[in-house]
């Protein structure tokens, strides 16, 4: 039986020695990801004395074609009808659609929504979150400024003066939904107690985690697989065979760590060995919506844009990949890196109709007098 509240509390006085109440915890965003993320949680608040019971997740309110609200049809029925449909979330998961009220009480934050929203929402909660609250991020991007990119948990730390973790990996949600084994890493900058409680928060015995000291290292695998799930997408709309993927994967991890290292020296080889990066890149490139939506790309031609197709595709659901290859082409385009990465320049010129889908294995052509940097060299 799971203890009581007033059990939960003492016990958690004892464990997170503090003298305080449970940690509460807030999911924002309520996705496919998001909603896997709550469940996730929330089967582990009831049994930890050191959680509250009860999982806020914050719904971006829509209405369903039968004219009710999403928040409550999720409180109703105890499941994500338009994004996840079929699994229960926990009866201690209670969507909320106002952002300000789902976190006021928490001081454990779960940021999992698309990357072009975070700075929005970040905004709307300057001064009104609790002081000492922790963040954990799941989202995959970056936001690319005059002076370089700024990765999604540091533009969290600056506007909201938190300390804020990532959590990425092997992480397609459905299956986890349905219970199927898997594997993630959550990078943490310092604290390594703060990076065991998240740990703590999202481990099941179908959902291992691990702890890497690499925020930006993990971060980065999260945000760049996604740009390599396109090329392979588009790989597998022309029926390029098993051959022309794994080539295309292998030189994507290879552009993959070269980047990461150049913008932050800090980055570690070990962490693209974990399961935010080696194992994120085959599973994303094997069954990700980048690689779907790409694939559907390739078929029409390029006939059809990635955001019709995003529509038809996803239904309602975000396609990151293009978004981050034209954040990565800023990059480098504004450090004249284009020719050090061509993989990546070209899933680009692709994406925005100015290449063919077929050059996807014809950029080799463009490289000329390559700088020869650690991990990246002309491929002819």
């Amino acid at each position: 039986m799971a203890p009581s509240i007033e059990e939960k509390a003492e016990m958690a006085s004892a464990c997170n020695g503090i003298g305080g109440p449970p940690y509460r915890v807030t999911v924002v965003g309520s996705g496919n990801w998001g909603s896997v993320a709550a469940k996730l949680i929330a089967s582990n608040t009831v049994k930890l004395p050191v959680f509250h019971d009860e999982v806020r997740m914050w719904v971006f309110e829509e209405t369903l074609p039968n004219g009710e609200k999403l928040s409550k049809a999720i409180n109703q029925t105890n499941e994500n009808v338009k994004y996840l449909s079929g699994i229960k979330l926990g009866k201690n998961v209670i969507a909320d659609p106002d952002l300000e009220n789902a976190v006021k009480e928490a001081n454990m934050l779960v940021f999992v929504t698309p990357h072009q929203f975070v700075a929005g929402i970040c905004k709307r909660l300057v001064g009104k979150i609790k002081p000492n609250t922790e963040a954990i991020s799941l989202i995959k991007g970056m936001e690319v400024k005059t002076e370089g990119p700024c990765m999604i948990s540091k533009l969290i730390t600056d506007m909201l003066g938190i300390n804020c973790c990532v959590l990425m990996g092997a992480n397609i949600a459905n299956e986890i939904a349905v219970e199927k084994f898997s594997e993630a890493t959550i990078g943490y900058r310092q604290d390594k107690e703060v990076a065991q409680r998240w740990a703590q928060l999202f481990c099941t015995p179908y959902f291992l985690v691990s702890a890497v000291q690499d925020v930006e290292g993990v971060e980065l695998c999260g945000t760049l697989k996604n740009v390599v799930a396109i090329a392979a997408g588009l790989v597998d709309g022309m029926d390029m065979g098993n051959n022309t993927k794994a080539a295309v994967m292998r030189i994507g991890l290879r552009e993959m760590r070269a980047l990461s290292k150049l913008l932050f020296s800090s980055v570690k080889d070990s962490t693209f060995f974990e399961s935010c990066g080696v194992a994120d890149l085959i599973t994303t490139c094997l069954g990700g919506r980048n690689r779907r939506v790409a694939e559907a790309f390739a078929r029409n031609g390029g006939k059809r844009s990635f955001d019709d197709l995003e529509a038809e595709l996803l239904q309602g659901q975000k396609l990151q990949g293009v978004s981050t290859a034209k954040e990565v082409y800023e990059i480098l385009s504004h450090r004249g890196w284009q020719s050090m990465f061509p993989l990546f320049t070209t899933v680009h010129e692709i994406c925005i109709r100015q290449l063919p889908p077929s050059a996807i294995v014809e950029y080799k052509e463009q490289i000329t007098n390559a700088t020869v940097v650690e991990g990246v060299a002309p491929y002819c």
